[in-house]
Formats: C-alpha cells, sequence, structure tokens
C-alpha cells in the first residue's frame, strides 16, 4: 500500500510531455532598453532661477506670442525707418540717426525679453515692488529744476550725466502691471493697512505723471489699475468711487490747462483753426485717407515729408496708413487681434489669479494703448501724447514694451502643463518613439490527463 502512495507522488512530481514540450522551444527574449530620452523638465542653475527650456517645448500661446511680438517688432522698425528718413537727414544730417537708436534700444530691449521668458515669475514678483518705486522716483525727479528735460512745454524726460534721455513714465508700465497684479490678486488675504498703502501709492503715481503734464499716460495708468482691479473682482462701490475720482481729476487737470482745452475742442471740430490747433489732426487725417485701399507703396508717404508733426512718434499710424492703405490697416489690426486673444486665452488658462492679471494688464497695456494710438491718428479720440507700442520712436517705449511682452510669453509658459509632441512621434513614423513594452509570452497550462486521484 505504502509502495503505491509513493509511486503515485513521484508520479505527481514528474512534468508531463505537454508542459514541457511547448517551453523547449521559446527563445529567450531580451531585456527591453529604451534610449535615453531628453528631460522635459528644465535644467536650472542651483543660484541663478534661469532656466533653458528649449522653445519647442513650450506651450503653443507660448511660442505663437514670442513670434508676433518679433512680427510687431520688425513691422515697426520698417515703419519707422520709411517715417524718420527724410526728418532725421534734415536735423542730424543722418537719415538713420532715430532708426540706429531704435535699434539700441531694441537690442537693449530684447535682451530683457530673453531674460525674462526664462526666468519664473515668482522672482519678478518678488521683486516688483522695487522697481516700481525706482521708477516712481525718477518720475518725481523730472519734477525738479535741474533734473527733469522738458520738451513740447512738458517735462517727462530724464537725462542724468552721459546716461540717455529716458522716459519713466514709459519704463513704470511694466512694473506698473506686476504690482497691481499682486495687490489686486491677493485683495482678500491683505490688511487694510496694506490696501491703503498701496493705493496711496498708485494715486501718488498717477498725481505724478499728470503734474509734468501728461494726461494720456495719467488716463492709461489709471484705466489699466481699473481694468484689473475688475478682473479681480473688487467691489463695485470701490470701482465706481475711484471711477467717479478719476474722471474729477481729468476735469480738473482740462479745466486748468489751456492747451488740453484747446485738444478737446479742436478734435470736435479740426477746420474751425485749420492753420493752429487743428493742423494736426487735418494732416493725420489727410494721410490716412489718401492711403485708399491698398496705399501709396513702402516709402512713398507724402505727409511725412514736413507735413504733420510729430509723425514719427505719436502719429506713425498715420504714415502707416498712407503707404499701405486700408488693406494694410486691416492686417494691423488683425495682428492686435491675434495678440489680444492670445493673451486672453493665457489669461483664462492661468493657474493662479495673479498670474492672470499679469496676462489682462499686458493685452490692456500693448492692445489697448494701439487702439488709443490709432483713434487718435484717425480722429476717433482727442490728440494725445501716447506712443504706439514697437512702432514709435522712443527707447523707453520700446524697451517697456518687450518687457511686458515677456511677461506675457512667461505666463503662457507657466500656465500650460501640456507637453509638445511631434505628429511623427505620436502615431509611430519612426524615430525613438515611447512604447510600452510588448506582453510577455503566456505560460502553457498544465495537462491534466496523467493526474492521479
Amino acid at each position: 500500500m505504502s509502495r503505491r502512495i509513493r509511486n503515485s507522488a513521484n508520479h505527481r512530481r514528474r512534468p508531463s510531455p505537454a508542459a514541457v514540450e511547448p517551453t523547449a522551444g521559446l527563445r529567450p527574449v531580451p531585456p527591453i532598453i529604451e534610449p535615453p530620452q531628453p528631460s522635459d523638465r528644465p535644467s536650472r542653475s542651483p543660484v541663478v532661477p534661469w532656466e533653458s527650456t528649449p522653445v519647442d517645448s513650450w506651450a503653443m500661446e507660448a511660442r505663437m506670442l514670442r513670434w508676433l511680438t518679433f512680427l510687431w517688432l520688425g513691422l515697426g522698425l520698417a515703419v519707422l525707418f520709411s517715417a524718420s528718413y527724410a526728418i532725421a537727414d534734415a536735423d542730424f544730417g543722418n537719415g538713420l540717426y532715430y532708426m540706429q537708436r531704435q535699434i539700441f534700444f531694441g537690442v537693449l530691449g530684447l535682451l530683457g525679453f530673453s531674460l525674462l521668458v526664462s526666468t519664473p515669475l515668482r522672482f519678478v514678483l518678488g521683486v516688483a515692488d522695487w522697481l516700481m518705486l525706482i521708477c516712481l522716483g525718477l518720475i518725481l525727479l523730472t519734477l525738479l529744476p535741474g533734473f527733469g528735460t522738458t520738451v513740447n512745454g512738458a517735462s517727462r524726460w530724464l537725462a542724468i550725466g552721459p546716461l540717455p534721455i529716458l522716459q519713466p513714465s514709459e519704463l513704470i508700465k511694466p512694473f506698473l502691471v506686476l504690482q497691481g497684479a499682486r495687490i489686486f490678486g491677493r485683495w482678500d488675504r491683505l490688511s487694510w493697512n496694506v490696501r491703503l498703502t498701496w493705493l496711496g501709492i498708485f494715486g501718488l503715481l498717477l498725481a505724478s505723471i499728470l503734474l509734468q503734464p501728461n494726461l494720456s499716460t495719467t488716463a492709461l495708468c489709471g484705466m489699466l489699475l481699473w481694468l484689473m482691479a475688475l478682473a479681480a473682482g473688487l467691489p463695485w462701490r470701490y470701482l465706481g468711487g475711484t471711477a467717479i475720482a478719476g474722471m474729477g481729476a481729468a476735469i480738473l487737470s482740462v479745466s486748468l490747462r489751456d492747451y488740453q482745452r484747446d485738444r478737446i475742442i479742436s478734435f470736435l471740430d479740426p477746420w474751425a483753426d485749420p492753420a493752429q490747433n487743428g493742423y494736426q489732426l487735418i494732416q493725420s487725417l489727410l494721410a490716412v485717407g489718401s492711403g485708399g485701399l491698398t496705399g501709396k507703396g513702402f516709402g512713398l508717404s507724402q505727409q511725412k515729408l514736413f507735413y504733420l508733426p510729430i509723425h514719427y512718434t505719436d502719429f506713425i499710424f498715420a504714415v502707416y496708413a498712407e503707404e499701405f492703405g486700408f488693406l494694410g490697416g486691416l492686417l494691423l489690426l488683425l495682428l492686435l487681434g491675434a495678440f489680444a486673444v492670445l493673451g486672453l486665452r493665457v489669461a483664462l488658462k492661468a493657474k493662479s489669479p495673479i498670474h492672470k492679471l499679469v496676462a489682462i494688464g499686458v493685452v490692456v497695456l500693448l492692445v489697448g494703448q494701439s487702439l488709443l494710438n490709432i483713434g487718435v491718428a484717425t480722429g476717433a479720440l482727442p490728440t494725445t501724447g501716447l506712443p504706439f507700442p514697437f512702432f514709435s520712436y522712443g527707447g523707453s517705449s520700446i524697451i517697456a514694451s518687450l518687457v511686458s511682452a515677456a511677461l506675457l510669453v512667461r505666463v503662457a509658459r507657466e500656465s500650460s502643463s501640456a507637453t509638445v509632441v511631434s505628429f511623427a512621434r505620436e502615431r509611430g513614423f519612426g524615430g525613438d518613439r515611447r512604447s510600452s513594452p510588448p506582453a510577455p509570452p503566456k505560460r502553457p497550462r498544465k495537462s491534466l490527463g496523467s493526474k492521479s486521484l
């Protein structure tokens, strides 16, 4: 009996032929070793917080905003070359005088652009208050005799020693966006002491710009802060009170300064005084109207030949419209619209309220200021001294515009965590496509025919 039990146990331990034969013909599967893949995480220095992520890995909005900025800048330089050559040759004996200075400041702005798009926004926000206060101090210096440089009755420029003339009211605009986003984005978490302190600083800033005098920039900065506060969801009683105070300050300024009142009167009827107050607007309208459908051609504007005053700064759009016509103006509006749509899309995708307000502020600053400039040149708004971003001559303006655009690109980079995947890699058309390892071979089932009971 025990012998039969031992034989039965030995028989159960012996593998059946059906279980051995299928595995004997299998070849060993080599281990799957994937080639090293480039890391999607940016490389950072342990000391400097800059990133060196390739542009191809940026979000779609960031890449498109970057190229639109470069397109806007290149188009503006071309228009400035055409608008400023004749007047520069007459005044300085060098037709490229304004163009050379604009390129110099543009290079400085591009260096700042490259730096900001590679710097995490939290580091820029951390120093925004100090940068804004420094620019505010420079604005106050323009009001002191001996420091401010007066041009056309306004002390808006500052020249210190051999340094070129700068306009602090232009340089402060991107930092005003950053600090406004910091305050309004955290409004509910701030104490009333902090709120009133920064509201007082904003009021001091607007008052100092108004005293230069510079009503147009004051109005732009005031509307910028107001719209950012509106986007942040501040109570309507605060917004209504500040709006009433702003309109009261504008009315008081116009009533005290004759030239501002004359500009409004000439805007309503420029033909009432065509040789004095209405002259500039009439010449601008002649330039825009003579452009026709397709324009006179690049470099062929006639109004820039000493007819239209300051045609290379505040009224440069009139030269553009005369040379490129209605279709050229329409394409420029499409460029502004694409920039605005992408900027608002970035704001909607922003992960924090502060980032959202930064994106909204930059769109209002660049696109809104451009539309205001176009409205002045076409007679839809009273004559003001607002430059056209990337178009008008001015070192401070082009630096501030590039810095503002860089902030929007940076917000776009930080607002999207999408990974860019090429079409070939997604479809498997070659390349080092990441694929899951193949499933291991199925283990054969044991045969039940030789099992003993």
